[in-house]
Parts: C-alpha cells; structure tokens; sequence
C-alpha cells in the first residue's frame, strides 16, 4: 500500500492590518488605541484594504496588536501603546524575505 502524499499549499498575502500598525508605531510616539486605530482604519480605507465592516477590523486590529504587545515589539502602558526597537521585523515584507531564506537555505 502507498502512502498517500500530503501537499500543503501556504498563500502568502501581505497582512495589511499589522504592516499599518507597525507603519504607525514606528515613529516612536504613543497612542492610545482608539486614536491608533483611527489612523489605521484611515489608511487601510485609502489603500482599499478594509474589509469585513469596522468592528471586525477593530477586533482584528487589537489582537495584531495584542500580539505584537505579546511578542515585546510593543510597549503597553496602561490604554497607551508605543512601539519598540526591532518593531519593523512584524512587517509582512520582512516576514516574506525571511521565509524566502529559509527555503533557500534547504
């Protein structure tokens, strides 16, 4: 009996939410996150990029968030957030190339 083959295919899109994120807070101020995602949610809109109406952006744009809190790109105070050295690495485009040298590293 053969094995059967197991193919998986990764579609790999750019994560329009986290990139504005880390666009956002990289220039080093803090925001609280209604003002953030205001900015965000402008930005997206600009870019043709919002889909699933506001509220569902807004809950995806906290646990983005909330993630990079987690992994210490972001510092938390309080409601205020503010991002930290090495943020830029969250980036889809850096995520990307790193995935890139990886499958050519094998």
């Amino acid at each position: 009996m053969t094995a059967a083959r197991k193919t998986r295919f990764f579609r790999r899109v750019p994560d329009h939410v986290t990139d504005e994120l880390v666009n956002v807070l990289s220039s080093g101020k803090t925001h609280e996150f209604n003002a953030l995602f205001g900015l965000v949610y402008e930005k997206l809109k600009l870019k043709n990029a919002v889909s699933g109406g506001e509220e569902m952006l807004r809950l995806r744009a906290y646990e983005k968030l909330q993630n990079l809190v987690g992994r210490g790109l972001v510092q938390k105070n309080a409601k205020a957030y503010r991002g930290l050295k090495g943020l830029e690495k969250a980036s889809s485009a850096n995520v990307l190339a790193r995935a890139e040298a990886a499958a050519n590293a094998r």
